[in-house]
């Protein structure tokens, strides 16, 4: 220990020798300076240095060198021995007082170099906001700083500093707005560019001005108020720039904000109300102009002055709102009353922010009468226009607590059910549902009671067969309506008994349908359930009434189906079964691990087993068995999908009993079923099934069972389709979740893109293994999705592409390069510039392929790789400008679209690389579009 101290005060005693010695230093000649200063630099990052060491140095720098007389670098040298002292020697500072403010207002002043401006103003905040002392330099402060204001800042070309204008903006602000104390210089300077004719200064000045009254008071404001609010005023009432406006508002929001926050005494003017009374005399009488041609203006001001506080919501709010009203019932025309009814929204919006504060104090309480009587006149109007926005209006003016009356909230329902059902334009229909999605929740029982029995009633009613198409789109309308409404657990109760009646109405034949009548029924449960996954209660109801149902029905269809019931074909079909998919698995993702598991041991039973007993329906002409052999079975295994749809959403924590049985048959069934449909929801759900399974020897075992189950069927035979289908899938699983056959099996795949017969098929389904799926495979039904999967695929197989292109025959070649445009395509772009010069010439062969499907592919993934890489692309430009020029003349007009874009694209490279194949293009692209096809 004794030691120790003797070695620290020796290191001290060096130190202090070398600070005096570099002191005496700055004395000496000028072409000493910089090397000394290296040396203080070097000393003001050790720890060891006595106290008073850090004040002796600054106190000779101030007094020895003149900093601005240096070099650029030799300067930035001084502001960095500055910092460190401020960072570690704080206290021994600041007991300078006002000398070193002084000091360093001294060194900065007349710095010109954007890196140290960076630096400079940063030392400032930091001296007012860590509160040293400025005693009286305030106002020299002030001056060294703001002599800069505004920035005027080009970057010079290839800058290797990359500052720019921008970054000197906020750091200069951030000092400007930094204390209070600089209110009385900087407002009037404000004031000044404001009113300037630059764009910039007033954009940089108003921004300043915001972020001022988020730490000034109304002593630092009073003085200035009347010229702020006149220079606000006159860039909204007479700006040309919308930047310049929207900034314009949010500095008056923010000086309404400052002054709601002053805390008022006896003896001192609320300068709020004065100021919120200058803005109405100012403001309101425009709002009654016949011509209205300061009416928005106008009100914009009014709603940002209101929007601040609740103060100043119902100061502006309780004297506006009732003109408003007047000025809506003296206009007749609609689109006089649609401007005046959204200035209205607008003041709706602002007491939807802080209503809540005061429900019996709300500004708007005595105009409710004749809020919600011009409200409904604007739902009844034939204008389309005025209509939506009355719906919006209505639907912020509903959630405003104490607003709506009983008898009102009733009308509102049968409003919104009127439109709903009867509206002409389906604008009109779509936002009533909407406002009746956000209403429900605030009046369950008015939707319940009125609109979901309406809709309900409307779907019972039979119609005459000549009104087949109007009879389609209003039972189209009720069913949207009735998922929209769904948004409250006891709503929810009401509606779906309501939508599975429909279903059900299918096979029955009370109703004759189709299948777009059907996936219209599922589309409805399918939204109903994503809004029921927020409740836990609601998604546990769902799915223990849908799940059943929809399986209930479709087990039946099945059977009728073997008696060749039309009506039972229905709901087997591939487009309806696919419409129950998704809806089985919204039900399904969100149980909690015990429901799940409940669920499961009924529904994993039903098809390897047969157990029928939990369904609504448990009579059956035979045994449901789904994974049997026989000729009436065929039907039966299409409904494959629907066990696909919920064990694959089961989160991975959930055990699936008979899991291993369960694999097995899917196996098979995958490959030896005929029907695709059936073949491929069997492999999904195997693939899904597999991605979840636990890692270890059972695993392995299965997998390897499934490798070869494939390779026997890709070998030869009718259901090659139905193998190739399962590797795809399986594959998807395992490079998900980086196992380590994934390799294996993607090998296998670029092997048969030299298929003569599969190989299209293969090179198509590297599309799937790199997009996410809808149904399974993804991470909203729990599967196990690692990190830059993607980019581990690319790095693994795209070599193998390249390499498999060179060597293969001309037959083949298009396979190779459509897998590998699919690949691109979703590979994430950063990755694929970086990798864009060794594929580029693969890319541009592929445009030549003969192949729609690699021609689309390339150029989609070309477009945007000129905008991203264009230092790259440049290298090209003369085989790009043929390729995609002569592609403008394609049969196909996906094709000459996507080319059209490409050559757009090519616009935003440099022009001395565009400019001398302009011509080129000209002779082939019209103003008007492309030459004709020949």
């Amino acid at each position: 220990m004794a030691e120790s101290l003797q070695l620290l005060q020796s290191q001290m005693l060096t130190m202090t020798h070398l600070v005096l010695f570099y002191e005496n230093r700055l004395k000496d000649h000028h072409l000493v300076i910089p090397a000394v200063l290296q040396g203080l630099h070097a000393l003001s990052l050790c720890e060891v240095l006595a106290p008073g060491l850090a004040v002796s140095v600054l106190k000779a720098i101030f007094q020895e060198v003149h900093v601005q007389s240096l070099p650029q670098l030799d300067r930035h040298t001084v502001y960095s021995i500055i910092t460190n002292f401020m960072h570690t020697r704080e206290e021994e500072l600041k007991g300078l007082g006002a000398d070193f403010t002084f000091g360093f207002i001294q060194v900065m002043d007349g710095e010109k170099d954007p890196r140290n401006l960076l630096v400079a103003f940063q030392i400032v905040c930091d001296l007012i906001l860590k509160d040293y002392v400025l005693g009286p330099f305030v106002e020299e402060l002030f001056e060294v700083t703001s002599c800069y204001f505004p920035i005027d800042f080009t970057p010079p070309p290839n800058d290797p500093h990359c500052i720019q204008r921008e970054d000197l903006i906020v750091s200069l602000r951030a000092v400007l707005a930094s204390t209070p104390q600089f209110a009385e210089f900087l407002l009037p300077l404000l004031i000044e560019k404001m009113d300037s004719e630059m764009q910039s200064a007033k954009l940089d000045s108003l921004q300043t001005l915001g972020a001022c009254c988020t730490i000034y008071g109304q002593k630092e404001l009073q003085e200035f108020l009347p010229s702020l609010w006149s220079s606000l005023r006159r860039e909204v009432f007479q700006t040309a720039s919308e930047k310049v406006e929207a900034e314009a508002l949010a500095a008056l929001h923010g000086l309404s904000a400052c002054l709601s926050r002053s805390v008022l005494s006896s003896d001192t003017e609320d300068l709020l109300d004065s100021f919120l009374s200058s803005i109405l005399q100012d403001c309101r009488h425009h709002l009654c102009e016949p011509d209205m041609k300061l009416v928005w203006p106008s009100a914009k001001l009014l709603q940002a002055a209101a929007g601040a506080s609740f103060r100043a919501g119902h100061r502006i709010t309780s004297s506006v709102v009732p003109l408003l009203l007047e000025q809506y019932n003296q206009h007749p025309q609609s689109s006089q009353r649609r401007t005046i009814l959204e200035m209205l929204l607008g003041f709706l919006e602002v007491q939807q922010k802080w209503g809540h504060e005061d429900e019996e104090e709300s500004a708007l309480l005595c105009s409710r009468a004749p809020l919600c009587s011009v409200l409904f006149s604007a739902l009844t109007d034939p204008s389309v226009q005025l209509q939506l926005v009355g719906i919006r209006a209505l639907t912020v003016l509903g959630t405003l607590p104490g607003l709506l009356a009983p008898p009102d909230v009733q009308l509102v329902v049968d409003h919104l059910t009127r439109l709903v059902l009867h509206a002409d334009d389906s604008q009109s229909c779509v936002a009533a549902m909407e406002a009746a999605g956000s209403l429900a929740p605030i009046y369950p029982g008015a939707f319940s009671g009125r609109m979901v029995q309406r809709l309900a009633e409307e779907l019972q009613s039979e119609r005459e067969e000549e009104g087949r198409r109007s009879m389609q789109s209003l039972r189209a309308r009720c069913l949207q309506a009735l998922a929209a409404v769904s948004t409250h657990p006891g709503i929810v109760h009401e509606t779906i008994p309501v939508l599975l009646q429909c279903l059900r109405q299918v096979p029955k034949g009370n109703v004759p349908a189709r299948a777009c009548d059907v996936v219209a029924v599922c589309q409805s449960l399918q939204q109903v359930a994503v809004q029921c996954q927020r409740d836990t209660e609601s998604c546990w109801y769902y799915h223990q009434t849908v799940v059943p149902c929809l399986l209930a029905v479709t087990v039946q269809a099945a059977m009728q189906e073997n008696a060749h019931s039309p009506l039972g074909k229905l709901l087997l079909e591939e487009e309806v079964l696919s419409a129950m998919v998704p809806v089985v698995s919204a039900a399904s993702a969100h149980l909690c691990p015990e429901l799940a598991a409940q669920s499961v041991s009924q529904l994993v039973p039903l098809f390897l087993d047969g157990e029928v007993s939990f369904l609504p329906q448990d009579s059956f002409p035979c045994p449901f068995q789904p994974f049997q052999g026989g000729q009436h079975v065929a039907a039966q295994r299409r409904l494959v999908a629907l066990l696909m749809a919920f064990v694959c959403s089961l989160p991975r924590n959930v055990l699936i009993p008979q899991q291993d049985r369960l694999l097995q048959e899917l196996l098979a069934l995958s490959c030896s079923c005929d029907c695709p449909f059936t073949a491929t929801a069997a492999a999904k759900c195997f693939a899904g099934l597999v991605n979840k399974y636990p890692a270890g020897q059972q695993l392995d075992q299965l997998l390897e069972t499934a490798v070869s189950r494939m390779e026997a069927g890709l070998a030869e035979g009718p259901l090659r389709s139905q193998a190739l289908a399962l590797l795809l899938w399986v594959t998807k699983g395992l490079v998900l979740r980086y196992h380590p056959l994934s390799s294996r099996l993607t090998d296998k795949l670029l092997g048969l893109l030299g298929d003569a017969e599969l190989g299209p098929a293969v090179a198509d389904g590297f599309s799937l293994l790199m997009a996410d799926s809808p149904d399974v495979l993804h991470k909203g039904c729990h599967a196990d999705v690692r990190i830059m999967f993607r980019q581990r695929f690319f790095t693994d197989s795209v070599p193998k592409l390249v390499q498999g292109f060179h060597a293969a025959g001309p037959g083949v070649k298009a396979n190779y390069l459509k897998g590998l445009s699919h690949v691109l395509n979703h590979l994430p772009r950063p990755v694929l510039v970086t990798e864009l010069p060794t594929l580029l010439s693969l890319l541009l062969e592929a445009l030549s392929c003969p192949d729609h499907v690699v021609q689309l592919s390339t150029l989609s993934c070309l477009q945007p790789l000129l905008l991203e890489a264009p230092h790259v692309m440049s290298l090209h430009v003369d085989t790009l400008v043929t390729k995609f020029l002569g592609l403008t003349s394609s049969p196909a007009m996906a094709i000459r679209i996507a080319a059209l874009q490409c050559v757009h694209a090519l616009t935003s490279l440099p022009v001395p690389v565009v400019s001398p194949r302009s011509a080129q293009a000209g002779h082939r692209v019209w103003p008007w579009g492309v030459r004709r096809v020949p």
